[in-house]
């Protein structure tokens, strides 16, 4: 059995459900390989069907062909039809419309939620994932570290996300993980700052969250550092130090089989030591695989317990509002029962 048939029946086989109907594009992506903007997967304890319509049925064929996955020529009524059969399906409520529902329903389908069993698989990836995730980190770092010597006096925050943005693409990223967040000065200080029209001043805060797309993978980062040095940020080069500790503390203590909540108390009860952990007002990790938020979630009601294989971010950050922002975020893995960084670069506060 190839190691795409195996990754399938495993995951049926903890459904309980006659046969799973997918149709979101992720996890249609994550069940077979294949990216395709619309068509639905039928798994059964037999066979495994991608049902896609003449736009991705020539591509599909040739990526699959060789596969455990049937590629079928239709579209929804198609997809329906082949379902029939089946009294009870597997749909991932979380990505299902109640219309869809209804519709599946009324074709006398007994529903059963399957996304649990596709969460639990999507934790802990594969070597091929790892892989891809490690490329699609490796582009962001190159592409920031170019990013860096461009960077001048007046350019506005959408011209450096746009100049990153094209620094990933160039080296090979199929898009970004997320929108580039850009903040100047005070803008750091909001954890989600929409890009916007401000100009860069000497002496400014810069705080950039970026990642690249990658196979499908996403990578996570997010740096920040002083664009020149106006002898006006103690206060910011003090708190960058204690956040920097915390981001290095849960490289070196986070272990397997500590839960999300053990992993976030590491960093937010360090920066409690400097009475910074009200304002640190975020989770210190999210699961990042083929979605740059997904499971294991490490925050203070995170309960999933760490394993190998699981990547993540680490990303505490302080926040003072109208003042400063000060973020560190790696994308990690476990591996061998502790944290490893994807990233390789040096983080101490660079000043431009």
């Amino acid at each position: 059995m190839d190691m795409l048939a195996e990754k399938l029946r495993k995951i049926y086989s903890v459904t309980g459900a006659d046969a799973l109907l997918i149709e979101s594009d992720y996890l249609r992506r994550y069940l077979i390989g294949f990216y395709a903007t619309d068509g639905s997967v039928i798994l059964d304890g037999e066979s495994c069907r991608f049902v896609a319509d003449l736009r991705y049925y020539e591509a599909a064929r040739k990526a699959l062909c060789g596969s455990s996955v049937e590629v079928v020529e239709g579209g929804p009524r198609e997809a329906l039809e082949l379902v029939k059969p089946y009294q009870t399906l597997g749909v991932p409520f979380a990505e299902l419309s109640l219309a869809g529902a209804k519709r599946l329903q009324d074709g006398g389908h007994t529903l059963v939620d399957c996304m649990p069993a596709l969460r639990a698989a999507m934790m802990v990836k594969t070597p091929e994932e790892l892989g891809f995730i490690q490329t699609a980190c490796t582009i962001a770092e190159d592409a920031f570290s170019a990013l860096l010597p461009q960077i001048k006096e007046g350019m506005a925050e959408y011209e450096v996300a746009a100049l990153l943005e094209y620094e990933m693409r160039k080296r090979g990223a199929s898009g970004t993980s997320f929108d580039t967040i850009v903040a100047f000065g005070a803008n750091g200080s909001v954890p989600h700052h929409e890009t916007g029209k401000a100009r860069l001043k000497f002496g400014d805060p810069v705080l950039i969250d970026f990642g690249c797309k990658y196979e499908g993978y996403c990578s996570d980062c997010t740096r920040t550092f002083l664009f020149g040095d106006d002898k006006k940020h103690e206060k910011f080069k003090e708190i960058y130090a204690h956040v920097l500790e915390a981001h290095l503390l849960v490289l070196e203590d986070l272990r397997a089989g500590m839960t999300g909540r053990e992993g976030d108390a590491i960093a937010r009860d360090h920066l409690r030591k400097y009475d910074l952990a009200q304002y640190f007002t975020h989770s210190l990790g999210h699961g990042i695989g083929l979605l740059i938020h997904e499971h294991p979630v490490l925050a203070p009601r995170g309960e999933e317990t760490l394993a190998d294989g699981m990547v993540f971010s680490d990303e505490p950050g302080v926040y003072l509002a109208g003042e400063l922002g000060v973020r560190i975020e790696d994308s990690v893995k476990m591996e061998n029962g502790r944290a490893v960084s994807f990233m390789k670069g040096n983080k101490n506060l660079i000043i431009l």
